[in-house]
């Protein structure tokens, strides 16, 4: 298993260098990799309908009891399906639509690592490697959101994405650990089994709160939603596939997979329904109003994703069963439909629905699944969206509580998606042509078969939902319950309540829709985005920067000795808080002592060190610092160490030559500082002395047990090979903070090539 999911990395690592090689087949070769994976998940499926769970794991961090670790069942089964079979239709549509495009092998790299980023999240058997993989959708969506990235516009939408879904992940992560605690494992498959432990936790109010707050924005719940509308400034094959299978339903796929754990309380119920019925209901406005073929299926896509959260948040085997063929029927019928309006917008040059009409003559193919899916979308008989549709208003009718609330919203929602599917798979083909100015055109079989597969899957879903039902469906719901549900999915069940609830959705959808122009001319001008949650995030954005604005205008003022204060400032301020909040002072610090020899060696130190602050010649300074050198090595010699003596007198003899060598023809030092500045310099160097000689005491106050210097030589010869144990410390003990120091010199020394290099070539 975990092949097939990093075979989609390896993948992405190739196609760029594939595209450069065969730029007419690259694409087919790269569809190849996620049909060669769906046909992989496909055939496990009989295991899975059986009821077994398919595991492999790794040994990753086993201090920490963190396993690399897979598992398959009916819910990560169904998910890996529908990511592989929608990534199959959008990468070989995607050669197409951007035939030509300069960065097409950029794009297939991207969407392949998308595909395994998702598959690597919904197939994770441990919360930290689930983690790890849902970060990477993020980054994954960041790049493919900004594709084009020559446009303002598509910069700050990804941007805005990555900002909302890693804010979102940060909470996330803060759940899990505290999930990890509460449970006493990060294994999923443990984890499932304690639920009532979790549920009964002090900390569970908090775990469920960041675990939400995860799920909501990264499946772009209220008030997170609008993010994802902004996402349509992607190419619209990433829309498509972010839309369909991907990304947004990660937030489901959480709520679906832990609902065994954290499911089922007063907590639950209120704060996953609430959020799910004001998200349904505000999508299906927000789609009303728009005019973007790719904006109103994005809002839609926000209503669809409320309404499978409130169906998890009522907790019942029916709101499951519902949820999980809602999750296939959405994915068939919206990747059709965002699809068929790329080859709109390719065929006909535009997606405003006020300039089209008219287009089935051009394009027959794609009115067909365009068609197809918006009668999906409205839940007509026999497609799969009337048994979803159904089986939607039994569970709400259901509710454990507020059920007359449920069903209404419900409702509400259910009629204006009904008024959307109108909208987007009648009137752009079927309507009255509007602009005759528009010069649309045949598209290629590539840009109208794959909207047209999904379209005639929920075709045959809705003829024969009784394979679907116990292969793939029965799996899933079982999954999220945590126990086996009987699922018998039929089109008739006769003429009950929940029928003519359908017809009066399709009907009240089909009157909105007509309505709709009349509608939109008595909103008041203005009335669009730009408000609400939206608002609230430019705001915030707007206040960051200018509070980094105003930090930067303060610290960094270009002048280096306000710098050094403020990091030594910084430095002993926090490390005085620490040691008097640590309460481990001791009353009486040792004093210091030693022979005459150590005192005048002392002596020498401070002397050349008040030289070097004091004077007015450079020269003198330089000689001021050397003594300081000279001292140290003097106090190294007087302690047994004179290979590190040697080393410090090499240091120090260069050190003086080559300051003279520069120094020398410079004027001696002029005075700019005023006496104010020079008392506050002296209280800042005296405060950092002072503080640093008490950390010293306080450091040689504290006995090591054991010595850590009988380790090292006792080492040094048969661990490190070398009978200097100071050389062996620091190449093999020390040897990542030598290789630290080593990096600063190296990239110092780059940097003053830099500026020797681009001083040569400016003539400076």
């Amino acid at each position: 298993m975990i092949v097939a999911v990093l075979s989609g990395f390896g993948a992405a690592l190739a196609a760029p260098f594939l595209h450069r090689r065969l730029p007419r087949w690259s694409g087919w070769v790269c569809a190849l990799v996620p049909l060669m994976l769906f046909g992989f998940f496909a055939a496990q499926g009989g295991e899975v309908a059986a009821g077994h769970t398919i595991r492999a794991a790794y040994e990753w961090i086993p201090s920490l009891g963190v396993d690399f670790s897979f598992s398959l069942d009916g819910l990560s089964l169904l998910f890996a399906l529908l990511i592989t079979g929608i990534g199959v239709l959008v990468v070989a549509y995607a050669s197409s639509y951007l035939h030509g495009h300069h960065h097409l092998g950029r794009f297939y790299g991207l969407i392949l690592a998308f595909m395994a980023a998702m598959l690597g999240t919904v197939l994770a058997g441990d919360l930290i490697t689930l983690f790890v993989f849902w970060e990477l959708t993020g980054l994954c969506s960041y790049l493919l959101i900004g594709f084009d990235h020559g446009r303002e516009a598509a910069r700050k939408a990804a941007l805005q994405a990555l900002l909302v879904t890693c804010a979102g992940g940060l909470a996330l992560l803060a759940g899990f650990i505290l999930l990890g605690e509460g449970a006493g494992s990060l294994d999923l498959a443990a984890l499932l089994t304690r639920g009532d432990a979790v549920r009964s936790h002090p900390l569970y109010v908090p775990i469920l709160a960041l675990v939400l707050l995860g799920a909501f924005t990264k499946s772009a719940q209220f008030p997170f939603h609008f993010w994802l509308p902004g996402a349509m400034e992607a190419p619209t094959p990433v829309s498509a596939y972010l839309h369909s299978a991907t990304m947004v339903k990660l937030g489901i796929y959480l709520l679906a997979r832990l609902s065994p754990v954290l499911g089922g309380t007063d907590a639950w119920f209120w704060s996953v329904t609430l959020a799910g019925g004001i998200t349904m209901v505000a999508g299906g406005v927000m789609a009303l109003i728009r005019s973007d073929l790719k904006q109103i299926l994005a809002y839609s896509t926000v209503s669809a994703l409320g309404t499978l959260t409130l169906l998890l948040g009522l907790h019942t085997p029916r709101a499951a069963t519902a949820a999980m063929v809602f999750l296939l029927v959405h994915a068939l019928y919206k990747s059709a439909l965002f699809l068929a309006a790329g080859a709109v917008d390719h065929g006909a040059g535009t997606r405003d629905l006020a300039r089209m009409g008219g287009l089935a003559r051009a394009m027959p193919w794609v009115a067909l699944g365009a068609g197809l899916a918006a009668l999906s979308m409205a839940g007509v008989a026999p497609l799969a969206g009337f048994i979803a549709k159904e089986l939607l208003y039994e569970a709400k009718l259901q509710a454990p509580l507020a059920a007359e609330f449920v069903t209404g919203a419900g409702f509400v929602a259910n009629a204006l998606t009904v008024a959307v599917a109108v909208m987007v798979g009648y009137l752009p083909f079927h309507g009255r042509e509007r602009d005759t100015s528009l010069h649309h055109h045949r598209v290629e079989s590539l840009l109208w078969l794959p909207p047209l597969l999904p379209a005639l899957m929920g075709l045959v879903v809705g003829i024969v939902p009784g394979l679907t039902g116990r292969w793939l469906v029965a799996p899933a719901v079982a999954a999220v319950r945590g126990v086996p549900v009987p699922v018998d999915l039929a089109l008739w069940h006769g003429v009950n309540p929940v029928f003519l609830l359908g017809v009066a959705t399709v009907a009240a959808g089909v009157g909105i829709a007509s309505v709709r122009g009349a509608l939109l001319r008595r909103l008041p001008a203005g009335s669009g985005p730009g408000w609400g949650p939206e608002r609230g995030y430019g705001l915030l954005i707007d206040g960051m920067l200018g509070l980094a604005r105003w930090q930067t205008r303060l610290l960094q003022n270009g002048r280096l000795r306000y710098y050094l204060m403020t990091v030594v400032g910084a430095a002993v301020f926090l490390m005085g808080v620490a040691i008097l909040r640590s309460g481990e002072i001791p009353r009486q610090l040792p004093r210091p002592d030693g022979g005459i020899h150590e005192w005048l060696a002392a002596g020498v130190i401070l002397a050349g060190a008040l030289t070097a602050a004091t004077t007015t010649s450079r020269l003198a300074a330089v000689a001021g610092l050397g003594t300081v050198g000279y001292g140290v090595a003097l106090v190294y010699i007087l302690y047994g160490a004179p290979d590190l003596a040697m080393t410090q007198f090499c240091i120090e003899t260069l050190s003086i030559v080559l300051f003279v060598l520069v120094l020398y023809r410079l004027p001696r030092f002029s005075l700019l500082s005023t006496p104010g500045g020079r008392v506050r310099d002296l209280l800042v160097a005296f405060s950092v002395g002072g503080f640093m000689t008490v950390l010293v005491l306080l450091a040689v106050s504290q006995t090591l047990v054991p010595h850590i210097s009988t380790y090292f030589l006792e080492q040094s010869l048969p661990a490190g090979h070398g009978r200097n144990v100071v050389n062996v410390i620091l190449v093999d003990f020390r040897a990542l903070d030598t290789l630290g120091e080593i990096t600063v010199l190296a990239v110092a020394a780059l940097g003053v090539y830099g500026l020797m290099k681009g001083r040569g070539e400016g003539g400076g």
